[in-house]
């Protein structure tokens, strides 16, 4: 498992995509998420029983540890892979979950929202994607409303590549803790990555409390990517959401 685990990071966190990387699986027509498990054999967790996204609902309370943030200012290049635009961070970024260090190696926007908080549906959200030392994957999630414009997500979007295969160094530092909401209770359940290979095991870590953007902010993103890039909710088969 670690290393299917490690494998999936790697692919996950690549630089800048080439156009037969992006050609391999998409949101829509026959490339759409339905067809991921069919279109390579690296991609057969895609029909798995744990897969994300999910709407969160049914929680069941737990005496959830805090996460402990430990943010840096290290985003370093903002690229377009043709699923997302993601920006890496360098190393020194982490935070600590169930007595173990994750280190946070990129985040990734997807529009429309991929999870849903007890059947809502959000506009945006950002994935925090973090590895530890052993392989293992911890996801932070955090929604976004329209609203006021979002200070790091401007700064992020001051340096968006439009072209599929661009990337673009920040022209200001960037601490990632700029995004998240101040108040950090959060869901947690076991879920996968919501792209292919859909590697499961991962701990998925979702803010309760959504952040603000500006509708012109979203509507950028969603005009770079041409296309919503969200994977549609995935059967929950009886996996605990707590709370």
């Amino acid at each position: 498992m670690k290393k299917v685990i490690c494998l999936s990071a790697a692919l996950l966190m690549t630089g800048a995509a080439n156009a037969a990387e992006v050609e391999q699986w998409g949101y829509s027509g026959d490339r759409g998420p339905e067809s991921w498990a069919e279109l390579s054999p690296d991609h057969f967790m895609c029909d798995g029983m744990n897969q994300s996204p999910i709407n969160l609902t049914g929680f069941i309370e737990a005496e959830l540890q805090p996460i402990a943030f430990n943010y840096q200012e290290g985003a370093e290049e903002i690229l377009n892979n043709g699923h997302t635009v993601q920006v890496n961070y360098a190393p020194g970024s982490t935070i600590e979950v169930d007595d173990t260090s994750f280190e946070l190696k990129q985040f990734h926007f997807h529009a429309p929202a991929e999870n849903q908080l007890d059947g809502k549906s959000y506009p945006m959200e950002v994935h925090f994607v973090h590895v530890s030392d052993e392989g293992e994957l911890a996801v932070v999630a955090v929604m976004f409303e329209e609203g006021a414009a979002n200070e790091g997500v401007e700064q992020a979007w001051s340096n968006m590549p439009e072209q599929v295969g661009d990337e673009n160094e920040l022209s200001s530092s960037l601490s990632a803790e700029a995004i998240l909401p101040s108040d950090q209770d959060y869901y947690r359940f076991n879920g996968s990555l919501t792209t292919p290979p859909c590697t499961e095991g991962v701990r998925w870590l979702v803010m309760k409390q959504p952040v603000t953007a500006s509708e012109k902010q979203i509507e950028r993103f969603a005009d770079v990517l041409h296309e919503p890039n969200n994977r549609p909710l995935q059967p929950v088969n009886a996996r605990p959401v707590l709370q």
